[in-house]
């Protein structure tokens, strides 16, 4: 079901995203392909929501992004024990919800191994959604942003159909339509539990009738064979999310040496483009940093992935200094704001076609400041 850029239909008042150009050896196309993406504007995409404001994953944080004016927002999904879709970072949620000081949970805290990694707390498949109703919702970053814990113990786990309608409800009162850009987290373990995560998406997707490439939808991952499996289910478009370091869990699973970094390059960009219609890149991997923090040279992996027909989609854009390179910064204090916007116009300025970011309206506010087309 992989299908051409110009297929995928996310048409309507939805920003349209940038339709690649097969790579070409003359100059001559090179710039055809420029003058074609110059006619887009790449997409804001909120991740976990307004998640710089409000605690993330939460109905309030995707209904901020959307007041913000995100194109999309983003849920990550696990399982609920009885086999329903929520949106937390984690399957660990003692970092997101009260569940710590809930006595009538503490014999559910438990250790487990999540992707070759021991992990102890409370897990959501562990509970049933009535039960994880019962939770509420906290800051996971306290110390950096501080201001949000104001919001904690107000907001529940919202599951995927729940971010679903509040898209479609915002979508009709704003006029204009509202994404949603689902990740699937830790698959190989839900998979290994009974708990696979495809099934109930891909039944979530049409339900509701997304389940076509018109829909505005993108499904995301970083593994790889989901998103292989997803792309004999579904016909909504498919993104290969890559970090700066490490692997996939399913290559560890199946024994494949192959790293990030290897997707990263044209041979990689080729196979990825065999199943999925874009790449999710970490920033580093498209500027990298030196060992003090500051900017070095661009990649060709824009231009790379471009040449295969694949968006890119860049994360994660924060407003803190602690986040951002050290061009950036401004004064010494790792939470404060620095200069956000100067990222924006470099990553912009080199052709990303959407961004993932904390505080979706420096994103909207930058993009609104690059040179009419």
């Amino acid at each position: 079901m992989r299908r051409t850029l110009s297929a995928l239909g996310l048409a309507g008042t939805l920003l349209a995203v940038a339709v690649a150009v097969p790579g070409a050896a003359s100059a001559r196309e090179d710039d055809a392909e420029r003058a074609d993406r110059a006619e887009h504007r790449p997409i804001v995409i909120a991740h976990r929501g307004a998640s710089g404001y409000r605690p993330e994953h939460t109905l309030e944080a995707y209904r901020l992004a959307i007041r913000m004016g995100a194109d999309y927002i983003e849920p990550d999904l696990v399982s609920t024990k009885d086999g329903v879709l929520v949106a937390r970072h984690e399957n660990e949620i003692s970092g997101t919800t009260d569940v710590a000081v809930r006595p009538e949970f503490a014999a559910r805290r438990a250790t487990k191994t999540i992707d070759g990694v021991a992990v102890t707390g409370w897990f959501t498949e562990d509970f049933t959604l009535a039960e994880l109703k019962t939770l509420r919702a906290k800051e996971r970053l306290p110390q950096v942003r501080v201001a949000n814990t104001a919001f904690d113990g107000r907001f529940e786990v919202p599951t995927f159909q729940e971010v679903i309608d509040l898209a479609r409800a915002e979508s009709r009162q704003r006029g204009r339509t509202v994404g949603v850009y689902p990740e699937t987290k830790h698959p190989s373990y839900f998979a290994s539990i009974g708990l696979p995560l495809e099934e109930p998406l891909v039944a979530v997707l049409r339900k509701n009738r997304m389940a076509h490439r018109n829909a505005p939808v993108f499904v995301q991952s970083f593994e790889t064979a989901n998103l292989r499996r997803l792309n004999r289910m579904v016909d909504v478009p498919l993104v290969q999310l890559l970090d700066a370091t490490g692997r996939p869990y399913d290559f560890t699973v199946a024994g494949d040496p192959r790293s990030y970094a290897d997707l990263a390059a044209p041979a990689g960009l080729r196979w990825i483009a065999r199943y999925a219609d874009g790449v999710g890149l970490n920033k580093n991997l498209i500027v990298p940093r030196d060992a003090t923090g500051k900017l070095r040279a661009p990649t060709t992996v824009v231009r790379d992935a471009h040449r295969e027909k694949l968006v890119v989609h860049a994360w994660t854009f924060r407003a803190e200094n602690q986040f951002l390179p050290a061009d950036f910064r401004v004064g010494a204090d790792p939470n404060a704001r620095g200069d956000v916007t100067a990222e924006y116009e470099l990553f912009y300025g080199l052709g990303l076609d959407g961004v993932f970011a904390d505080h979706p309206d420096t994103a909207v506010a930058a993009r609104a400041g690059l040179p009419a087309r």
